[in-house]
Order: C-alpha cells, then structure tokens, then sequence
C-alpha cells in the first residue's frame, strides 16, 4: 500500500529475462530459466507471467512455485501491495531503522482461513509455524464516541469448544452483546437482534436476489430508529466490516460478514480468535519473508514494470505490453497470464479484442471503488488506550485506529526505530473523504496533506479526551505520515493510486470468476467472486488460488489442487435455510420476519 504517488498495476510477464529495449518483438515463452531446470529433470509444467505482486499475486506464486511452474511476478512498486509496510523518508538515526508506516493497519480475523494456510507456510526463524505465530490476538475493542460514554468490550473467544447453535441460544449471545456494546433501548436491541436473524436463517437464493440489492441501513430499519442505534448498529457495523456506507452497502455482504463473525466469536468454524494483528510492521513479520520463501522456490521478481496492455490474438493472450523503469516498453510472453492487479488498473490494461472474448470483463467496469487511507502519528508516550482497535463512530471522517507499539511483542519501539523519542505508532485508517471535517469545514479531500492530518488528530481527541482524561496530548505528538498514494489534496482532482472495493447493492453479481473464457488468462484479486464476498486480503489469497486450480484444470495437471476454504456454514441452521428457501419461492418472507 504505499506508494509515492505512483500506481499500484502490475506488470507482466515472461518467463524469459525482459530486456528494456523498446520496439522489441514478444519475448520467448520458455526462459533460459525454464530451461536450466527441465535438465537434468523433468520438464517444468510451463510458464507462468504473474501480472502484481500484491496479496493475490504472491499468493498465485506461491501456489504455482510449489506446483513446478516457472514463475515471474511483474510489480510495478514494491511487493504486499496495500498489505505492504514502508519507512517513512529521512526518520531514522543512530543505526536505528526508519519509522514505519503503512497504508492500513493490518487485521486478519479468525473468520480466514485461506490467508493463514498460507502464512504457515512461509518460514519464519524461530516459528514452528512460520509467519503465522507471528499473529497476536487484542483481547478487546472500542467504540469511542464524543462527548459520551465510551463502549469499551472484551473480545470473546472460547477457543475452538463448539458452542451449542439453537437459535435460542444464537438469540441469546446477539441479545447480550448488543446489550454490553450498545447500551440501546431494549426494544431496539430487540428488534436488531431479531433482524440478525432473519438474516441467519435466509436461504442462499433470497440473499443473492433480495438481500443483495437491499442497503443495510434499510435492512436495519435504521431511519426509525435512535442516533445511538444508526451510528453503531447501522453505520457503525457497515465501516468496520465493509469500509462502505450503511446507506449503499449491500445486506449480502454485510450479513455475511456479520454472520462469520458471529460464529467466530462462539468458537464455531474459525481458524483463531475473532481479532488478529501481526506483532511487527507488515514487511517485517509477513511480507519480506515471503519474498525470500518464493525466491528459494525459484519464482524471478520484475520490480518497477508497468502494465500496459494484455494483447489478445487467435483466441488467447498472445502477450503483455510492459514499461520497463526506464520508461521503456516491451512486449512480454509466457504460457499463462495471471492477471493480479486491483480491478481498477487492471480494467484499464483489457482491450476492446480482449473484453469481446470474455464479456465478464465489460462487467468489471460497473464495480466501484472508494477512498480508505491511512495516517500513522508517531507518539513520544504510550496513549492510555484500549488494548484494540478503536472506532470513532462519531467522527465526521469515520476513523478506526490502534496503537501498535504494545502489540509488536520482541521490539523495543524507540531503541528499533525513528530517532529514539518516539515510543508508539497510532495508525489510523479514513474512511470518509467526502465529508466536512471539524475543523477546517472541509471534506478530507479539499485538504491539504497538512490539513487532513490536523483534522484527524482534532476529531481522535474529540472521541477520545471527551470523557474525563487526556488521552491525547498535544505535546506527545512526534510527527505524522500520511499514505504517498493521496495525491493532489486541497486541489480540484486529488488522487489516490489505492483505492477499496466497495460492496453497492447490486455489485455482487458483476464480480467474475477466476477462470475466464481465454484459455491462458485468469484474474486474481479481490475483486473475483469468491466465498468471502469481500474486499480483504483472504479474498484475494481464495482468488488467486482459484486462478490456479483454473489454469491446472486447463492444462490437465495432475498436481494437486489448491484447498479453497469457504466460510463456516453452521449445520444446525441449514435446515432453516431450507424451509426458508420454500418460502422464498412461494413469494413469501423469512417466518422471522417481522417487517
């Protein structure tokens, strides 16, 4: 995520080394490499032009590696994409190594299980289970509102005892978190509740045809209901699972989130605690190591190459058009394109000739993408903060936060980084760009770099400091970063080169697969309809290993097939689903449904 104002495409690839030259003609398919290792052993399954190197992208490499593929991943940046920490320019001294900052503070929540197959199988020094013990799980969360009483709440988690699931008792465990975390009217936590389940017991056919083209704040019944219930059940719920306006998001999506999560805290169907973070910045504990994992399987890395254009010919890709880093542009082969880049750069690289094989790909224009950025402040005394994350749901840009110097177990913050005074890093991730701030009456956008950090710190301290203590000192702030990939803030076009996929009611059926209907070109990334139905990184990571079983299915591998792990379905509702799916096709509502 982190870019200095440049974009994250990516780049493509040949199994050959690409040479810089421009006006060159398409590269070979088979590279001196794929060569070397077919002798004296087995020829090598083909190659493979891996086009980003973000979570997707490694993770398409990783799978394909392991499986005897030659392999070079075409990253136009850095590698980890949004995932990916960096150091924050000119910050370090005394040997020590620069601040670190990000585009996002990481969170990988035991609803996953795809992504952390895959962190287990990248070698750490010291780990049994490789970059996966490098995960910690908060034990509580936040949610901090100005000028009340803040909601603070433990995180529960009873391990993997299986927890009876009647719906009386899925009643009961709803009823009583809502009552902890809300403080609501009893009648209103009644009736979310009740609507939580209409959800849960909703067959696959009515969330698909009604619930996907249903906003969550309608859902919800949000308009009749108190401030208190919209900003935490409603807008609340919706920015911190979706990153997307309660007003727009779709219920399919946050319902299925929701319902994951749900089960993740009743210790059914997860893969660890409800909350997990990484106990170092991003690169150091996940994403450097796997570089040197994919290395050692032999996978080649083109850092600084930009895609152009995927050409197509005679029914396939016949070959990638790069920009080298110096500007200069070539054409690229391989057997097989895996294309990884987010779909906002990557629709720009796909062709009239291209979007006429696979109509799938036109479609991918009408997904949307929002701003969700992140601003690191780097502190010179520990904030006396909850030992989480943070939501300001009052907060006009819709911040989250965590401080993560206490959570990077093995480093000593100010004897590891900076100049030695600061002691903590408060990342914060905004996620409302187009709203007045408190301030400036501007919206973040219409910001300058300055402005919008002003801004933030003013509306964390109005969340934060409005309840009896100091939170929040002026005086402890060090300095601040905010992500390079905003560009052009406080002028008429700001940019940003990261942006999210947002879940409007309607989009989900606009997703494609991963398997396109070009033999030898296949999508990975967030973007692609898997389980999840969801913008993260354990979309991507289930993408790119659907890209993979797609290609071994076209090429008739015998290698095994990538584990594609959906979410928990619970069997004890099941049989509710389906008594609603009779209802559903009769025309009438869920029996819960009360309107």
């Amino acid at each position: 995520m982190h870019r200095t104002g440049t974009t994250r495409r990516a780049f493509v690839a040949g199994a050959t080394a690409v040479t810089g030259a421009a006006g060159l003609g398409a590269l070979p398919a088979a590279s001196a490499r794929a060569a070397e290792r077919a002798a004296p052993g087995p020829v090598a399954p083909g190659s493979v032009a891996v086009l980003g190197g973000g979570v997707a992208g490694l993770t398409a490499a990783h799978e394909l590696a392991e499986r005897g593929f030659a392999v070079t991943v075409y990253e136009r940046r850095a590698l980890g994409g949004k995932a990916r920490s960096m150091d924050v320019p000119g910050s370090a001294r005394g040997g020590r190594r620069p601040l670190p900052a990000e585009h996002g503070f990481r969170f990988i929540p035991g609803i996953y299980h795809n992504l952390p197959d895959t962190m287990r199988r990248i070698p750490f020094p010291g780990n049994a289970r490789g970059v996966f013990d490098n995960l910690v799980a908060p034990g509580e969360m936040m949610f901090a509102r100005t000028g009340r009483e803040d909601l603070r709440m433990p995180i529960p988690w009873p391990g993997h005892r299986p927890e009876r699931l009647t719906l009386d008792e899925i009643r009961r465990a709803l009823t009583a978190l809502v009552e902890t975390a809300t403080g609501l009217p009893l009648h209103e936590g009644a009736y979310f509740v009740n609507r939580a389940l209409v959800f849960l017991t909703s067959c696959d056919e009515r969330r698909d045809e009604v619930w996907e083209h249903t906003p969550w704040w309608d859902f919800t019944r949000a308009a009749r209901m108190s401030e208190t219930y919209q900003r935490i059940l409603a807008i609340g719920v919706t920015r911190n699972i979706v990153a997307t306006k309660a007003e727009e998001a779709s219920t399919r999506t946050v319902g299925t989130l929701g319902e994951a999560f749900v089960f993740n805290a009743l210790g059914r169907g997860a893969d660890g605690p409800p909350d997990r973070i990484l106990n170092a910045p991003t690169n150091e504990a996940w994403i450097d190591p796997w570089e040197a994992h994919l290395r050692s399987l032999g996978v080649e890395f083109r850092i600084g190459w930009t895609l152009r254009e995927v050409r197509y010919g005679d029914g396939r890709v016949t070959g990638a058009v790069v920009e080298d880093p110096g500007g200069a542009r070539t054409t690229v082969t391989a057997d097989h394109y895996v294309c990884a880049l987010p779909v906002e750069h990557a629709r720009r690289t796909w062709g009239a000739a291209l979007r006429a094989a696979d109509p799938r790909l036109a479609r991918c224009d009408r997904l949307q993408t929002d701003w969700m950025t992140g601003i690191q402040f780097y502190l010179t005394e520990r904030p006396p903060m909850v030992h989480g994350h943070v939501n300001c749901i009052d907060s006009p840009w819709s911040l989250t936060a965590i401080a993560q110097a206490e959570h990077w177990r093995g480093r000593d913050f100010p004897a590891d980084y900076g100049d030695g005074t600061a002691v903590d890093c408060l990342s914060v991730d905004i996620s409302e760009w187009d709203k007045p701030g408190i301030l400036y009456g501007r919206t973040a956008k219409q910001c300058t770099r300055e402005q919008v950090a002003r801004e933030v710190w003013a509306q964390l301290k109005a969340a934060l400091n409005d309840t009896g203590r100091t939170v929040l000192k002026d005086g402890a702030l060090h300095s601040w970063f905010l992500d390079p990939g905003v560009d052009g803030l406080g002028t008429p076009n700001p940019t940003n080169e990261d942006q999210l996929l947002i879940h409007p009611v309607g989009t989900f059926h606009h997703r494609p697969s991963a398997a396109t209907a070009i033999p030898n070109f296949f999508l990975a990334g967030d973007y692609v309809s898997v389980g999840i139905d969801l913008a993260t990184m354990e979309g991507a990571n289930a993408a790119a290993r659907e890209a993979v079983n797609a290609l071994l299915d076209r090429t008739g591998s015998d290698a095994a097939r990538c584990a594609v792990k959906p979410l928990f379905r619970a069997p004890e509702i099941e049989a509710l689903k389906r008594h609603d799916r009779t209802r559903h096709r009769l025309g009438l509502r869920n029996a819960l449904d009360l309107g």
